[in-house]
Parts: C-alpha cells; sequence; structure tokens
C-alpha cells in the first residue's frame, strides 16, 4: 500500500511511501549517475549499430545497414587470401613426388602442419590423436603395417582405403574357421597356442606343436611359413607381438574364431589429391614409415 514519505531510521534514506505488512517499507534509492550514463550511451551505440550494421530479420532478408558489411563477405575473403598465400605450395605439392616434397625443407613444414590439422579432421577420431591407435585401431607410430609402410603404400591405402566401397579398395578376407567349422574348438585352441609361441608367449608348448601342422595348412599361404605377414594380402606380421584385436590367447582365438573385418574408408573424391598427398608424408613422418 502507498503512505507517506519518511525517513528510514536505520539507514537514514527517504522512503517512497510503500509498505508492505505493516512495517516492510521501500527505500527510495535512485541508481547511481554512472550507471544510468553508460546504460544512456549504450541505447546510443545499440540505435548506431541498427543504422551502420546488418542487425533486423526482415520478411526476405535483414537490414543491411549503411556499410553494407557482412560477416560472410569478410570470412570469404579472409579464406581466399589464406588460399592464394597457399598456392605456391599446394601447387609444388601437386608437381613433387612424395619423396621429392621430403627432401625440401620450406615445403616439408608446410606439408607436416597441413597433414596434421587434416589428421585431427579426418584421422584422429579413429586412430586418436597421437595416432597411437585403440584397440581394432592400428597404431600409426610403430613400424608394424598391415599393407605396408612406404610412402606410395600408405598414400594407395589412404586413397583407396581398406574394405571401403572404392572399386580399387584394399581388401582381404581372413575364414572364420569356426563359424564356418573348418577347424574345431579345440584344434582354434591349439593353432592360437602356437600363433603366440611365433611372439614367444605360448603357454603349452604341447598344444602349440600341434598347432603348427594346423598353421601350415590353414594359415601359412597369407601369413606365411614363419608367419612374418604378407603385405601385399595385408596379413599381419605374427611374430612381432603388436596386436590390432589384442594379444591375449582368448583374443587370438577369437580372431580365428570369426576373424575380423575392420574397415577404413576410402579418402579419394572426399579429400583432394594434394590433402591425400599430405596425409600420407604425415603419417609416414611419425615415426612408424618404412
Amino acid at each position: 500500500m502507498a503512505g507517506h514519505k519518511e525517513l528510514d531510521t536505520v539507514t537514514g534514506a527517504e522512503t517512497t511511501g510503500h509498505v508492505w505488512d505493516g512495517d516492510i517499507k521501500e527505500l527510495n534509492k535512485p541508481l547511481p549517475r554512472w550507471w544510468l550514463y553508460v546504460f544512456y550511451a549504450c541505447i546510443v551505440w545499440a540505435i548506431g549499430y541498427w543504422i551502420l550494421y546488418p542487425a533486423w530479420p526482415l520478411v526476405d532478408g535483414y537490414s543491411k545497414g549503411v556499410l553494407g558489411y557482412s560477416q560472410r563477405v569478410s570470412v570469404a575473403n579472409d579464406i581466399a587470401a589464406a588460399k592464394e598465400s597457399q598456392a605456391h605450395f599446394i601447387e609444388a605439392i601437386a608437381a613433387k613426388s612424395a619423396a621429392e616434397i621430403e627432401k625440401d625443407a620450406d615445403l616439408m613444414e608446410f606439408v607436416l602442419r597441413g597433414g596434421a590439422a587434416q589428421f585431427g579432421n579426418s584421422c584422429a577420431p579413429c586412430h586418436g590423436k597421437g595416432a597411437q591407435g585403440f584397440k581394432g585401431y592400428p597404431n600409426l607410430n610403430d613400424d608394424d603395417w598391415l599393407w605396408g609402410g612406404t610412402l606410395e603404400e600408405i598414400e594407395t591405402t589412404i586413397r583407396h582405403g581398406i574394405r571401403a566401397d572404392h572399386p580399387e579398395t584394399r581388401d582381404s578376407a581372413m575364414p572364420r574357421f569356426g563359424a564356418d567349422q573348418i577347424l574345431t574348438n579345440v584344434q582354434i585352441s591349439d593353432t592360437a597356442e602356437f600363433v603366440l609361441s611365433l611372439s614367444g608367449a605360448a603357454g603349452d608348448a604341447a598344444a602349440a606343436e600341434r598347432g603348427k601342422e594346423i598353421f601350415a595348412e590353414q594359415c601359412a599361404a597369407c601369413h606365411g611359413e614363419e608367419g612374418k605377414g604378407t603385405p601385399e594380402m595385408g596379413a599381419p606380421n605374427l611374430t612381432d607381438a603388436i596386436w590390432l584385436y589384442g594379444g591375449s590367447k582368448a583374443d587370438v582365438e577369437e580372431t580365428i574364431r570369426n576373424s575380423r573385418s575392420g574397415v577404413m574408408p576410402a579418402w579419394e573424391g572426399k579429400l583432394d589429391p594434394v590433402t591425400i598427398k599430405m596425409l600420407a608424408i604425415y603419417v609416414h613422418a611419425l615415426g612408424g614409415g618404412k
């Protein structure tokens, strides 16, 4: 309710005359002048902004502003300027082979920076930001390559993918020895013991010896008689204790029983040839390229 104005005995401030519940009084304490001046200045600034820059949505567009400024045009100009400054590098990458690029220090620096950025965009979700890999996704820092680790082989893998929808994709199919009843569970267990023995990890010498004969009959055609793999077929080296899907006996048995069919996208058509070449050089330079 409204009452008469008076001085508050506690604060010494004048009241507005408004009283609630009989004894709650509202103090008349106006905003500081500096705050009001800033507020009014903001209003003036906002009106000026509305006049000069794009601000208000309209039925078929938006108000353009007196200056005709466009953030999109500004960004497009910046991108065009960046591309122009990089043009001579891009042309050089397109014209030179990967081996030639590695011998050019300035060009190599540009390629590694660009390759790292593109790796983060396209490859890191599977291989990890540091290319360390995860279970089912290869570590690109070591020297273990299913399809070969030379510059040309890495570029081909990136370009065509693995079991992808590209007509020239890398492709290999390991039989499902258990699911298709090619081997019994006992034979799979013995074969797993032999495979583990190739890297010194077997625990049952007798089982490994039995598995050796099965390996020779069923696996050596792809992995080689000594189990060192065949890059042309994407068959891994089984002697180096580097395991894509895990190196426990259960993991090896699962691989033998049901096979593995990892897929890597084909980047040809999604990325331009220069970017693919930059990626290949970057991956090769991580330390594991041959």
